[in-house]
C-alpha cells in the first residue's frame, strides 16, 4: 500500500494522507490584473505535479484552482485603461491558460471566480460582524485580529511580534493597525 505523508504546517508534523477516497485540493489561484510570473508558474508547478503523481497512482484528485477576478488592482488597471473591470480580469484569465498550456499544466477540475460567490463573501462578512469579529470603519471592513486568539498560529507569529505599517501605511480609522480588510 502507498503511503504519503504531508508537512502539516499548522502542527509541525508530518501525516500521512488518506488515500483510500479522492483527494481534493484547493489552490489559491492568482488576481488576474497582469501577466503571470514565475512565483506563479511555481505554484502551478508544484500543484500539477503532486496531482500526476497521485493519479499516476490511481488516486482520485480533484483540484480547484480559483481567480480573483475583482480586487483594487484589477480597477485600478481598468481605470488606467478606460475599460471595465471584467474585461482586465477576462484578458488575464485568458493570458493564464495561454502561459500554463505551454507548460503542459493539466487544466484544475474547476476555477471558481471570485466575482460568482459576492453574494457568500457578504453573507461571511455579515456573520463576523455580528459575532463582533469585524467592524465598519470609514475606510471600509476590518477583521479584528486581537479577537481572534489563534491569530498567527499557522505563521508561528505572536501578535505582540507583528511591526504595524512594514507593508502597508497605517489607516487610522481601524481599531488596530493589525486588523486587516
Amino acid at each position: 500500500m502507498l503511503a504519503i505523508k504531508i508537512h502539516d504546517t499548522l502542527t509541525n508534523s508530518k501525516n500521512e494522507l488518506e488515500l483510500n477516497k479522492k483527494i481534493r485540493i484547493y489552490l489559491c489561484g492568482v488576481t488576474v490584473y497582469d501577466d503571470s510570473h514565475i512565483g506563479h508558474a511555481r505554484t502551478i508547478i508544484i500543484f500539477d505535479t503532486l496531482r500526476r503523481f497521485l493519479e499516476s497512482k490511481k488516486i482520485d484528485v480533484e483540484l480547484i484552482q480559483n481567480f480573483t477576478d475583482v480586487d483594487d488592482k484589477i480597477i485600478k488597471r481598468a481605470n488606467d485603461e478606460n475599460v471595465e473591470s471584467d474585461i482586465i480580469s477576462d484578458k488575464y484569465i485568458k493570458k493564464y491558460f495561454d502561459d500554463f498550456s505551454q507548460l503542459n499544466i493539466k487544466n484544475a477540475t474547476r476555477y471558481p471566480k471570485a466575482t460568482e460567490h459576492i453574494p457568500d463573501m457578504i453573507n461571511l462578512i455579515q456573520n463576523l460582524i455580528e459575532k463582533e469579529f469585524a467592524y465598519v470603519s470609514k475606510n471600509g471592513v476590518y477583521f479584528k485580529v486581537a479577537k481572534f486568539t489563534d491569530y498567527g498560529k499557522l505563521s508561528k507569529k505572536k501578535i505582540v511580534d507583528l511591526e504595524s505599517g512594514a507593508r502597508i501605511e497605517i489607516d487610522e480609522t481601524k481599531d488596530s493597525p493589525l486588523d486587516f480588510a
